[in-house]
């Protein structure tokens, strides 16, 4: 059985993110997607779903006591080897390892950046991957940089006050980009997957938790979204925009961190087809 609580602190500043156990409640929603009847664990006599917590502690060689004070956010930050153990435990993806890595062992207090400048060198990038939409955006999701194919066929962001020029508001509270975007509840539930993730990475500073509320106040999507603790890796997909101007545009997407500079990731939109190429430039020299 493993020593978890014997070297930990007695009182934990970690998980627990605008009042909400977040490593609890992540670990509580995993375990009951379990089927126990699959892992050999009676099937008789329950009443709730998935996995009681005893279960868990038992696959993952802990305590169950100290598995109840984790769940309950009463004890320290476990080691690496039992997170492991965990996520073995529960079956995690890869991005769901990350992520209870992250929740688990992470300070959820900091002080990041509070702008970001972006250099002559990034702004003549962006505007050289033209008809490629592209975007630099902050930890938080807020547009710092765009080109002029993405203001053609994503959003306007010239038109926007700055602190509206952040991807999750106007995915969510913005009339218009939903009915733009073809696929909007996949893509939606994405961009909230990938955002948890993202998120966990750095310290959940004020203005992020900020709008996580106002989000979630908002709209219910977000909110319900939100509840169900699905993350997920951004990397790369496709979206599927229905442009007012143009018609159906593919693009597929790909996003890559920004080395010199912490924070900050640059995702670029590339035309599926020559006639997504077309439509796009089309659209760029009606811009002009």
């Amino acid at each position: 059985m493993a020593s978890e609580n014997s070297s930990q602190i007695a009182k934990s500043d970690f998980r627990v993110r605008d009042g909400e156990n977040i490593l609890g409640l992540f670990l509580k929603d995993r375990r009951a997607r379990l089927d126990p009847g699959a892992l050999g664990f009676p099937t008789q006599r329950r009443r709730t779903p998935g996995l009681r917590r005893e279960e868990v502690a038992q696959r993952a060689n802990v305590s169950a006591t100290w598995y109840t004070w984790l769940e309950q956010g009463r004890g320290g930050a476990p080691s690496v080897d039992v997170i492991d153990r965990l996520s073995n435990a529960l079956m995690l993806t890869p991005a769901e390892r990350e992520y209870l890595h992250k929740i688990a062992r992470m300070p959820v207090t900091g002080r990041p950046p509070t702008a970001y400048e972006i250099t002559d060198r990034q702004r003549r990038m962006l505007d050289a991957l033209s008809p490629c939409p592209a975007y630099i955006k902050t930890a938080a999701w807020d547009l710092v940089a765009w080109n002029a194919a993405a203001n053609a066929v994503l959003t306007d962001y010239t038109s926007l006050a700055p602190h509206e020029r952040n991807i999750l508001r106007i995915l969510f509270l913005d009339p218009e980009t939903r009915r733009g975007l073809v696929h909007w509840e996949r893509d939606a539930r994405h961009a909230v997957e990938t955002f948890r993730l993202e998120t966990s990475r750095t310290p959940m500073a004020e203005p992020v938790q900020s709008l996580i509320r106002e989000l979630s106040d908002g709209s219910e999507d977000f909110a319900r979204m939100w509840r169900e603790h699905d993350v997920s890796y951004y990397a790369q997909g496709r979206k599927i925009v229905d442009h007012p101007d143009a018609g159906t545009i593919h693009l597929d997407y790909s996003s890559f961190s920004i080395d010199e500079q912490p924070g900050l990731g640059l995702v670029i939109y590339a035309p599926a087809t020559a006639a997504d190429q077309t439509r796009i430039l089309e659209l760029c020299r009606d811009l002009r």
